[in-house]
């Protein structure tokens, strides 16, 4: 055999995994190759495998007789949309995608590379694990994959999906990444797994239970993106990038659109309610308002009382947060600051300008939030808006109540465009608890403190529930119609285009974590 057809040979057998019997197995369970998944994910043509010959070393345990070429992860580079992408996808084929030294140490060299080019990193996770034959040099191994991690984290985006199994100390690379998507019925999460949750807690949970996309969407928020099947969820990493810059140096693209940045929107005068109780959807408000109506949700099933996602306004690449007054009348708890924080830093991190839409009543009472650390949670939202040095733009659509207006992007915390409309009430607290304090001699007094609290409502409402106190103070620099929402903030988009702000030199901050 001549040279070129050894070559052509080698290639194909990486091409195989581990082998037809075990890639056979696997389509059968209703799941891609890894090599299958790439293809899926990067623009035709375009990928670039990187250490193809590459073979595990351990001679233990028989598996100096089992070598598979690539070993079990793919790694190179392609495109998205015509953008350079880094990726790494794990072969279930080949030891059930379990990380072993040269597996660590082909993800380590794309991240690498990633870092000295300033693009982003998609890795496609589908393993059992550590490579229990290799000892602590697995370990070792996940180890140097988190320090990568770690130092990329806010230099280029790294996105993660977990196509399949993800347990033990494989977890933790997901976790330090910006978004995690997993896939429906198919993929988890857990650290440690049913059999040993049984053996030291007694408690009897599946596989779903434990850690499915589901429980990581709804109720721990380690997921952000649930997808139907593989191919949803690699068509959604794909729409994601679009809304990124390449890296921390660069700005978001620029995406033309057909949709007229000064379209009014006659709808938005009428969608919020009369009645300051009733609720409305904010989804409505952000499809009106954004370029087609497109909203890219994230973290979509968790927090449901403040929504986060990225959209286009004029072309525009932002982040957009609001509170929902369909969720506990979009009241800020626990879970709801942390999940805005992370996204406002996030957005910071890679010069995405954030529009925010607020209307909070405050953060929510209890003795469950005061003791599960409220404080400290809401204090990270507000670190995260103070810290923020892009574009922060901000529309009162109703209540902006105590604390929480001060930490929903406010003036004082270097918001640039804070915008609100008429309906907004801008204010320390409701006008019912309001009256009950400041008047409270007086109503406990009244001849009949039900017919007089109403008064007092209405005066107290009148005067201070409305966005004009706080505009004569320059608190609010316009207050607008709702229909002129859309052009007024892709104005002021264009208007912020060359901001330039910074915070005090130092090594980092501490945020109440």
């Amino acid at each position: 055999m001549d040279s070129i057809s050894q070559l052509r040979a080698l290639k194909e057998q990486a091409k195989q995994g581990g082998g037809p019997e075990r890639v056979a197995a696997h389509h059968k369970r209703g799941r891609l190759t890894a090599r299958e998944r790439l293809d899926l994910l990067l623009d035709r043509g375009s990928f670039r495998e990187l250490d193809p010959f590459v073979v595990h070393r351990t001679q233990d345990f028989g598996l100096d007789k089992q070598k598979f070429l690539a070993d079990s992860c793919v790694t190179g580079w392609g495109t998205i949309e015509g953008r350079l992408v880094y990726v790494y996808s794990q072969d279930f084929t080949v030891f059930g995608g379990s990380l072993g030294e040269v597996h660590a140490a082909k993800i380590c060299k794309i991240m690498d590379m990633a870092m000295k080019t300033g693009a982003p990193v998609i890795g496609l996770n589908d393993s059992g694990g550590a490579r229990i034959q290799e000892g602590v040099v697995s370990l070792g191994g996940y180890s140097d994959i988190f320090l990568k991690n770690t130092m990329a984290s806010g230099v280029v985006p790294q996105i993660s999906a977990i196509m399949g199994p993800s347990a033990g100390g494989a977890v933790y690379s997901p976790a330090l990444t910006d978004f995690i998507f997993m896939v429906k019925d198919t993929s988890y999460m857990f650290v440690t797994g049913p059999d040993v949750v049984k053996s030291v807690t007694h408690e009897d949970v599946s596989f779903e239970e434990l850690g499915g996309a589901s429980v990581h969407a709804s109720r721990s928020g380690v997921c952000h993106k649930v997808a139907q099947n593989e191919s949803d969820c690699l068509y959604l990493l794909r729409k994601l990038l679009g809304y990124l810059p390449q890296n921390n140096m660069e700005d978001p693209p620029f995406v033309k659109t057909t949709d007229d940045p000064l379209r009014m929107e006659a709808a938005l005068d009428t969608l919020v309610p009369d009645n300051p109780n009733k609720p409305y959807d904010v989804r409505q408000v952000i499809g009106l308002i954004v370029d087609s109506g497109d909203f890219f949700e994230i973290h979509e099933e968790f927090a449901q009382n403040v929504v986060v996602g990225f959209a286009r306004l004029g072309g525009h690449s932002v982040g957009i947060v609001a509170n929902q007054p369909m969720v506990l009348a979009g009241v800020l708890d626990i879970d709801a600051s942390e999940k805005a924080a992370r996204f406002v830093r996030f957005c910071d991190c890679f010069n995405v300008p954030i529009i925010t839409f607020e209307d909070v009543p405050g953060f929510m009472p209890g003795t469950k939030q005061e003791h599960g650390g409220i404080i400290r949670a809401g204090a990270k939202l507000l670190y995260a808006y103070c810290e923020a040095t892009v574009p922060k733009l901000t529309v009162i659509t109703r209540k902006a109540y105590g604390g929480a207006y001060c930490v929903m992007s406010s003036k004082h915390i270097r918001g640039d465009l804070n915008l609100a409309w008429p309906s907004a009430e801008i204010a320390v607290m409701g006008p019912d608890g309001a009256v009950s304090i400041i008047f409270r001699k007086e109503l406990s007094e009244a001849a009949d403190p039900v017919a007089r609290k109403a008064e007092l409502v209405q005066e107290y409402r009148e005067k201070f529930a409305n966005p004009y106190v706080a505009a004569g103070r320059g608190f609010i620099d316009d207050v607008i119609e709702p229909r002129e929402t859309r052009a007024r903030l892709i104005n002021g988009l264009e208007m912020l285009e060359n901001k330039r702000d910074s915070n005090p030199q130092k090594k980092h901050g501490n945020i109440p974590l």
